[in-house]
């Protein structure tokens, strides 16, 4: 069988450390070189040739990290790789996944076709922003799910009478699973956006009287949606309100509206590294990521790896 070697882009390096030390194996050894202008020139410093490698970068801010990937994956596959899986924990322009009005690109495909057109024979990859993004890959894309790092957490806190809340209206599936999960109830916050990253108005749907509420979201930016619908939430009766998000972005104000917010902690993984913040913890999805790359590799079915 093929040996497998990880490798990682220079923004996903202390989360790529960890997948490699949970699977067993250091992690491969890249240099990135940058002329002055800025131009990228990654390469690797051992060989690659017939090896299942695996790639390791988010493509979080700024747009350096998706093509320094794509030249890491050209490169393998120029040093004869024998697989090439594409480890994006977090996935960036997911969101612009739609052609909502006239005269927008649909970034999430032309990411997906770059990947695609590089060389990527897999992709390995958790919390899309919309599950039908899978099909814009003409490769194998394995989707993990956050709730398996998440759903013990919420478990150890004991929470009494929890009910479980979507910050709008799009993340109802996503929040009705977690509900399901612990046989409780959901609510969703009702959003008018008038420009991008800016709340409007907002309604709350459903009774939280008296709950701990968790609400639960793909990914958190500006803080500005989960911050209002927690406060809605708390003014509405609420015994308390924590928030899970996979994806910790935390753009523009983000880190000054969660601690000014009435969030009793932000959960967030280290799909993209994070800065310290007395409210955001930060739970590792690193053993997650080993275990499907050591069962991708040995060919088996990642199913058992699903909360259900």
């Amino acid at each position: 069988m093929s040996q497998v070697k990880i490798f990682t882009g220079s923004g996903s390096k202390n989360l790529a450390e960890k997948i490699a030390n949970s699977f067993g194996i250091p992690l491969g050894n890249s240099v990135f070189q940058k002329f002055s202008d800025g131009e990228m020139s990654p390469y690797y410093e051992e060989s690659v040739r017939g090896c299942d490698v695996f790639i390791v970068q988010s493509t979080f801010a700024p747009s350096d990290n998706f093509l320094e990937l794509l030249l890491m994956v050209d490169a393998a596959k120029r040093a004869s790789a024998e697989s090439i899986t594409v480890v994006l924990p977090y996935f960036g322009y997911a969101r612009q996944d739609r052609k909502d009005r006239p005269r927008v690109a649909i970034a999430a495909k032309l990411l997906a076709n770059l990947i695609g057109a590089s060389g990527a024979t897999r992709l390995m990859t958790c919390d899309l922003h919309a599950d039908q993004i899978q099909g814009f890959f003409d490769i194998p894309v394995d989707h993990l799910d956050a709730a398996s790092v998440f759903v013990p957490y919420i478990k150890s806190l004991n929470l009494e009478d929890i009910i479980f809340a979507s910050p709008d209206v799009g993340g109802m599936k996503r929040t009705r699973r977690y509900a399901s999960l612990f046989a409780a109830e959901m609510v969703v916050c009702d959003k008018h956006r008038e420009r991008a990253n800016e709340v409007a108005s907002m309604q709350l749907i459903g009774e939280v009287t008296g709950k701990d509420v968790i609400l639960v979201d793909d990914l958190i930016d500006t803080g500005g949606t989960i911050t209002k619908a927690a406060k809605l939430i708390m003014d509405k009766g609420a015994k308390s309100v924590r928030a899970v998000c996979t994806h910790p972005v935390l753009s523009g104000n983000a880190y000054e509206n969660i601690e000014n917010s009435v969030l009793e902690e932000m959960v967030v993984t280290d799909t993209i590294p994070v800065k310290e913040s007395s409210k955001i913890k930060v739970l590792s999805i690193s053993n997650l990521f080993a275990k499907a790359i050591r069962k991708i590799h040995d060919h088996e079915s990642i199913s058992s790896l699903f909360i259900k």
